[in-house]
């Protein structure tokens, strides 16, 4: 079982390791390096098809959490390829240019954009755990994994759209969305993206060697707090919409949602 593990977490990493490549070269192309995100949610969706097409778990199970995997992803690639298409290369990107200029930027994109084939792999883990545990039946812990899933997957595309109906309005252009959830969190659909794993965490615990699963949303949750989410999110923000932006750092809570404080406290 874990040799047939192995060898298809290999064949997938391989598989995105050309995709990223070529996502690589057209992100040169259009001068846009956003696509690498696009890039991450379809990887997640490959490899859970494969995983669940190789698999030799449970039928039901494996195609259950490979589902909830496509939903998610496909949700997620088609609602960046629009942004792509209607706005200017995102901040956090053009930030990595500038800050790079001083040497080969495309290439240290390269080195970027296969990075998160590599973060794709360790990333899959909770859906290759399901995918090889061939017990029937599924488990009450796999029943709640999926009401947490749909609760996260609304959560985070009601936080989406609310943000992308607020920029379309010319009038908005400069200011900092603070309607629905955004009132009550900055970054709504970073809470819920990071909830996402977490229902994910609680399915795969159903299986055997589950709790390895943990360090997904772990890890999620550091790259959101640490790395390249909320950090380089808001440092941009801050660039772009200055004070007032510093206001609402003030006033709102920055991932999990709350209600609001003043300002003096």
């Amino acid at each position: 079982m874990l040799a047939n593990a192995l060898q298809m977490a290999e064949m997938g990493g391989a598989a995105l390791v050309v995709i990223m490549f070529l996502l690589w070269l057209v992100s040169v192309r259009i001068k846009n390096a956003g696509i690498v995100d696009v890039g991450w949610a379809l990887g997640l969706v490959l490899l859970a098809s494969c995983y669940a097409w190789r698999g030799p778990g449970y039928f039901a199970r494996k195609w259950l959490f490979a589902g909830m995997v496509v939903v998610w992803g496909l949700r997620l690639a088609i609602h960046l390829v629009q942004r792509i298409a209607r706005e200017p290369e995102d901040g956090r990107y053009q930030q990595m240019r500038r800050d790079w200029k001083g040497g080969n930027a495309n290439f240290r994109f390269l080195f970027f954009f296969e990075a998160q084939a590599v973060l794709d792999i360790l990333l899959s883990l909770p859906v290759l755990i399901a995918a090889v545990n061939p017990a029937s039946n599924l488990k009450v812990l796999e029943y709640l994994g999926i009401i947490l899933w749909l609760a996260a997957v609304i959560g985070e595309s009601v936080a989406d759209r609310q943000l992308a109906a607020f920029k379309h309005d010319p009038a908005n252009r400069g200011h900092v969305c603070q309607r629905g959830l955004w009132q009550y969190s900055r970054h709504p659909n970073y809470f819920f993206e990071w909830f996402v794993w977490v229902a994910w965490l609680v399915y795969a615990s159903a299986s055997p060697w589950g709790w390895l699963a943990l360090v997904c949303p772990a890890l999620m949750l550091f790259f959101l707090l640490r790395v390249t989410g909320i950090p380089a999110t808001e440092a941009q923000a801050l660039r772009s919409r200055g004070e007032e932006y510093a206001r609402y750092q003030q006033t709102t809570s920055a991932f999990v949602p709350w209600f609001k404080k003043s300002s003096a406290a």
